[in-house]
C-alpha cells in the first residue's frame, strides 16, 4: 500500500460549496471562473471571488485547481492567456486544461504554473501519460472508463501524478469525445455548454421496430466507489476526485465527508468503514442509482438508468388511498414537513407542507389526483439538509500549539506552530514585576489563547511564566494578533510568478490541393483520391481506434485519434478527435512530428480561416491541414454498448446510427455533413470524405 498522502479533491461551484468541501475535510478543491470552464451553467467564480477562494483555501492548507478545460478558439486566445496570467499571479496551485495548444502555450509561457491534463484530453493509456510526462505536465486526469488494472500499469510505468474520478455524474461517452450536443444543438460539451443529449429520451430501433420500454437509454447511473476506494489507494493513485460543481453545498459536504471517512479508515485499518446508513444518506442527498463504473468492471446492463435521468431519491412508502384533497401513504421510512417527495406512478412531485401521521400512515394534502399503489420516494430530506448546514456552520479549526515565555525584565516571547509553520515574536514591552497587582498565569494563558474569530484552535499550550509579573491586557491582545497575522502570512504561500517567451520550431509544408477518403468497403471507388484511410488490412493508411488501452506495434502510416498514439508512432495523421481548434494546437502537433492534422468538427468557416491566418502570421510557415467535408459524423464513442446496427430515434424523429466495433459503441449524426467553402483558398491542403458508415445502405 502506498504511504504517499492521498489527495481528496472536491468540487466547488460557488463559495458556499468551497467552504463546505473544506470543512468536510478535502485536501484540494477545483473550481472555475466565468469563462473557459466545462461547467458554464454552474454559479462559478468572479475574479475577485477566485482570489478570495485561493486565500481562504490556502489558510486551511487546501490547494486550489482552476478548470480552464474548454477548447479555445483563435479569437479567444488573448483573453484566455490574460486570465491564465491572473491565476498565476494569484498563486493558483494548478490549472486543469483540455486544449492541447493552450497546454503547450502555457507550459512555455509560465514554467512555474502547474498543469493538470483534464479528463477531456482523453488520456487512457501508458503512452498518453508518457507524452504528458515528456512535456513536464504534472498530472493526468485519466478517462473515467480506464480499468483499475490499466491504472496500475500506468502508475508503475510513469512518474506523472494520476487523478481518478471516484463519485458523481458520468458521461456515457468518453469525456472530450462527445460531439452530440455540439453538432446537433450548437451547445458544445467541449465549450462548457453541454445540453445533456445523453439525458434525453430515445427510442431504440432494431429492424425497424421499437424494442425499449424505458426511454433514457444513454443516461448513466452515478459513480460510487466508496466500497472500492482501498483498491485505488493500494495502487498509489495520487488524487481522488468527486464530481459535482453543479451540486448544492450540502451535497458537497456529505460526499466529501464520507470519502474522507473511507480514505482515513482504510489508511489506518486497511478497512473501509462505510455503513448502510452512509449509503442511504448518499442516496437521499442525490442519486441516479449507483454504479461502480467501468473502472471496476461494471456490467454493461448496470451502467445506465434508463428509467429516469435525474434524482431517484429513496423509497419511503406506498399510496394506499386517495380522497380528494388528501393522499394516504403507508410509510416504511421517515417523513417530515418540508421534505420533498415524488409519486412515482404519476410522476408528481411536491414539498410536504400539510402532514399528519397516525399508525405509520401519512395523510398529505395534495393538489393533483394521485394513483393508489404508487410507490412514494423522498427526494429532499429537510432534516438531513438542516443537520448538514449545522455542521457547516461549525466551521473547521486548525489545531496549533501556543508557547509563551514571560520573564521579568525581558520581552514576552510568543510562539505559534501549526505542525508545519512556526512563528516566534518578541514584544517591545519589557515585562515588569508586581507584587500588589500581578497578572495571573491563568489570565495570561486565557488571553493569549483567545482565538474565537480566527481559523485556529489552541490544541496545546505550553508556558514558562515568572511569578509576580505585570502585563497590560492590551499588550497580550496585540501580541496574539500580530502572531496570528504572521502565521496567516506563512500559510498564504506564494507561487513564484515567472513569464517567458513562447517559442516553437516548425517545418514549412507546401500548399497543396488534395483529396482523401475514409472507406470501410474494399469496393469503394478510390481512384480520384490522394490518400486513402482504411480500418482493414491494405496498402493504405491504417485508421486506428480512438480508444486504445494498449497500443500495438505498427510500422506503417496511421490515422490516429488519441495522444498516446502521437507519442508511440512516427508516420502519422491526426484525426478530428484530437479537438484541434486553434493554431497553437496545430503548431504543437507539427512540432511533435505529426505530418498532417485533421481539424475539429466543431469549427465553422470563419474559425478555420482565423486559425490558418494566425498560423501564417505567427510562424511564417504553412501547416498541413485536412478538413472532413462530407460524411456522417461520429457524435459519440462509448464503452457502454447498445445493439449493433440499431438506431436511436429522438423526440424529433431523427435517427442516429449505432455501430459496435472494437468492443466500443459509435453513434453517428442523423444528418450528413456537407461543407462547401473555398477551403483550398483558405489554406487547407486536404479535403476528406468519410464513407465508413452509410445510412442509405
Amino acid at each position: 500500500m502506498s504511504t504517499k498522502k492521498i489527495e481528496l479533491l472536491s468540487p466547488a461551484g460557488n463559495m458556499d460549496s468551497l467552504k463546505a468541501a473544506i470543512f468536510a475535510g478535502c485536501d484540494a478543491v477545483y473550481l472555475s471562473g466565468n469563462r473557459f470552464g466545462a461547467r458554464a451553467f454552474a454559479s462559478n467564480f468572479t475574479n475577485e471571488e477566485i482570489i478570495e477562494a485561493i486565500n481562504f483555501s490556502h489558510l486551511y492548507g487546501v490547494k486550489v485547481y482552476v478548470t480552464v478545460n474548454t477548447l479555445v478558439y483563435e479569437s479567444a486566445v488573448p483573453i484566455f492567456m490574460k486570465y491564465i496570467d491572473f491565476l498565476h499571479r494569484n498563486s493558483v496551485d494548478a490549472i486543469i486544461i483540455q486544449d492541447i495548444g493552450m497546454m503547450d502555450l502555457i507550459r512555455k509561457t509560465y514554467p512555474n504554473l502547474e498543469i493538470h491534463a483534464s479528463t477531456q484530453m482523453h488520456i487512457h493509456n501508458v503512452e498518453g501519460v508518457k507524452l504528458l510526462e515528456s512535456l513536464g505536465i504534472k498530472r493526468a486526469v485519466l478517462a473515467r472508463e480506464t480499468p483499475i488494472e490499466l491504472i496500475n500499469e500506468i502508475k508503475k510505468n510513469t512518474n506523472t501524478d494520476i487523478e481518478i474520478f471516484i463519485h458523481g455524474a458520468l458521461c456515457i461517452s468518453y469525456s472530450g469525445q462527445c460531439l452530440m450536443s455540439s453538432l446537433i444543438g450548437g451547445r458544445s460539451g467541449n465549450r462548457g455548454t453541454c445540453a445533456g443529449s445523453c439525458r434525453q429520451s430515445y427510442d431504440l430501433i432494431v429492424n425497424n421496430n421499437k424494442v425499449n420500454i424505458d426511454n433514457y437509454l444513454l443516461s448513466t447511473k452515478d459513480l460510487c466507489t466508496l466500497n472500492n476506494i482501498g483498491k485505488l489507494i493500494d495502487i498509489g493513485v495520487n488524487s481522488l476526485k468527486i464530481e459535482g460543481r453543479m451540486k448544492r453545498p450540502e451535497y458537497v459536504y456529505l460526499v466529501t465527508s464520507l470519502y474522507r471517512k473511507a480514505i482515513d479508515s482504510y489508511i489506518k485499518n486497511h478497512k473501509v468503514n462505510i455503513t448502510n446508513e452512509d449509503i442511504k444518506n448518499l442516496k437521499k442527498i442525490f442519486n441516479r442509482k449507483f454504479t461502480k463504473g467501468f473502472i471496476f468492471h461494471e456490467e454493461n446492463d448496470n451502467f445506465t438508468n434508463p428509467y429516469r435521468p435525474n434524482h431517484m431519491g429513496i423509497e419511503i412508502g406506498q399510496v394506499i388511498n386517495y380522497k380528494k384533497p388528501y393522499v394516504y401513504i403507508q410509510l416504511k421510512d421517515s417523513l417530515n414537513k418540508q421534505d420533498g417527495i415524488r409519486f412515482v406512478k404519476d410522476d408528481i412531485g411536491l414539498i410536504v407542507t400539510d402532514l399528519t401521521i397516525n399508525n405509520n400512515i401519512a395523510k398529505i394534502k395534495v393538489k393533483d389526483r394521485i394513483s393508489t399503489n404508487s410507490s412514494v420516494v423522498k427526494t429532499t430530506d429537510y432534516q438531513q439538509l438542516q443537520s448538514i448546514n449545522d455542521l457547516i456552520k461549525q466551521e473547521k479549526k486548525i489545531a496549533i500549539t501556543i508557547t509563551i515565555i514571560v520573564n521579568i525584565d525581558k520581552p514576552i516571547i510568543l510562539v505559534l506552530n501549526d505542525g508545519v509553520n512556526n512563528v516566534a515574536i518578541a514584544s517591545e514591552y519589557i515585562v515588569q514585576s508586581s507584587t500588589n497587582n500581578p497578572t495571573t498565569k491563568q489570565r495570561i494563558i486565557e488571553q493569549i489563547t483567545k482565538l474565537g474569530n480566527t481559523i485556529y484552535l489552541a490544541q496545546k499550550t505550553e508556558s514558562i511564566i515568572d511569578d509576580n509579573v505585570f502585563i497590560p491586557i492590551k499588550i497580550l491582545n496585540d501580541l496574539r494578533r500580530e502572531a496570528i497575522t504572521l502565521l496567516n502570512q506563512k500559510r498564504l504561500y506564494k507561487i513564484p510568478y515567472k513569464k517567458e517567451k513562447y517559442e516553437i520550431t516548425l517545418k514549412d509544408f507546401k500548399k497543396e490541393q488534395k483529396k482523401s477518403i475514409l472507406i470501410s468497403n474494399k469496393h469503394d471507388d478510390i481512384s480520384s483520391f490522394d490518400e486513402i484511410y482504411t480500418e482493414y488490412d491494405s496498402p493504405y493508411t491504417l485508421k486506428l481506434p480512438r480508444v486504445l488501452e494498449h497500443l500495438p506495434s505498427i510500422d506503417r502510416r496511421v490515422l490516429i485519434g488519441e495522444l498516446g498514439s502521437v507519442y508511440k508512432y512516427k508516420n502519422i495523421v491526426t484525426d478530428f478527435s484530437l479537438n484541434v481548434v486553434n493554431s497553437y494546437s496545430v503548431a504543437f502537433l507539427h512540432s511533435l512530428g505529426v505530418n498532417k492534422i485533421t481539424l475539429s468538427y466543431e469549427l465553422n468557416d470563419k474559425q478555420i480561416k482565423d486559425l490558418i491566418d494566425a498560423y501564417h502570421s505567427r510562424y511564417h510557415k504553412h501547416p498541413n491541414l485536412e478538413l472532413i467535408i462530407e460524411g456522417y459524423e461520429e457524435v459519440m464513442i462509448s464503452k457502454y454498448k447498445l445493439p449493433n446496427n440499431s438506431f436511436l430515434k429522438d423526440r424529433f424523429n431523427n435517427k442516429y446510427k449505432v455501430l459496435v466495433k472494437d468492443n466500443l459503441m459509435y453513434i453517428y449524426n442523423y444528418k450528413k455533413r456537407k461543407m462547401t467553402g473555398d477551403y483550398y483558398k483558405m489554406g487547407i491542403n486536404y479535403l476528406r470524405k468519410n464513407k465508413e458508415v452509410d445510412y442509405e445502405k
